[in-house]
């Protein structure tokens, strides 16, 4: 996570769950002129249109006030979806047994993009197994995970 990254999210995170949410993730994309702040907000009930409105009406006062992003740029506001992005550990934890895509910073065996079951987090690292073979990726060198939904799984 970058300098910038934390900053935001030491800014962003006290106001999502003082409103009751949790505070999923970040991602800071800085674009030129005009960047990127996507913010993920989750909660046990779901999150709606209305949920994610408030949380941007708050976050902009906030951002507004501090001016963390000198540039332009656009605030969105979203839920994690069924294709969530991965940001901790903790999160990989969570989701072990679910198919997983993952982007390193760097090749490792070779290679930066891998798909396969998340076979669970240990110390500080990502197991993912790929046709029956397990890797152990360090989570530092992770840039992007995502889950990959099966709609086979869902109920209802």
């Amino acid at each position: 996570m970058s300098v910038k990254q934390q900053v935001l999210e030491q800014l962003t995170r006290p106001v999502v769950e003082g409103l009751g949410f949790i505070f999923w993730g970040l991602e800071y994309i800085p674009q030129g002129n005009r960047s990127l702040l996507r913010i993920y907000i989750d909660h046990e009930e779901g999150i709606d249109v209305e949920d994610c409105a408030t949380v941007s009406r708050q976050i902009s006062s906030v951002l507004d006030v501090e001016d963390p992003i000198q540039s332009n740029y656009t605030l969105e506001v979203s839920s994690p979806g069924m294709d969530r992005v991965l940001f901790t550990l903790e999160q990989f934890a969570v989701y072990k047994g679910h198919e997983i895509e993952i982007r390193l910073s760097r090749p490792f065996e070779g290679r930066k993009k891998f798909k396969g079951l998340l076979n669970g987090v240990e110390d500080s690292d990502v197991l993912l197994v790929i046709e029956e073979e397990e890797y152990v990726l360090p989570f530092e060198q992770i840039e992007k995970a995502r889950i990959i939904p099966r709609f086979d799984q869902i109920d209802g």
